[in-house]
């Protein structure tokens, strides 16, 4: 595939970039780079292969869920500078969005 300005200026608008003409100059090397490798790989035999659907062959190996209680509500409180009987009190914030 041939790299050219027009390819560059339309993946950049696909992914809303700005490339000033030394961004772009890298980055029609790089994607001639990714072309020129996937043209190699299109060369390798694969017959034969079967389908790559794991990397490997372990089962999602996940540990029993334990409901603990490290510390209890009352020293959750108790190590609070500000609360009440049921709360921990902070300070109130807004954030600003532009």
């Amino acid at each position: 595939m041939i790299v050219d300005d027009k390819i560059i200026l339309h993946l950049a608008e696909l992914a809303k970039l700005e490339f000033s003409d030394v961004e772009r100059i890298e980055i029609k090397k790089d994607l001639e780079k990714i072309f020129s490798f996937m043209e190699q790989l299109k060369s390798v035999n694969t017959d034969n292969v079967e389908p790559l659907i794991y990397v490997n062959d372990d089962v999602n190996v996940v540990r029993e869920d334990i409901v603990v209680h490290p510390i209890t509500k009352d020293e959750a409180l108790s190590n609070a500078p500000i609360h009440d009987s049921d709360y921990i009190k902070v300070p109130k914030f807004v954030t600003h969005r532009s």
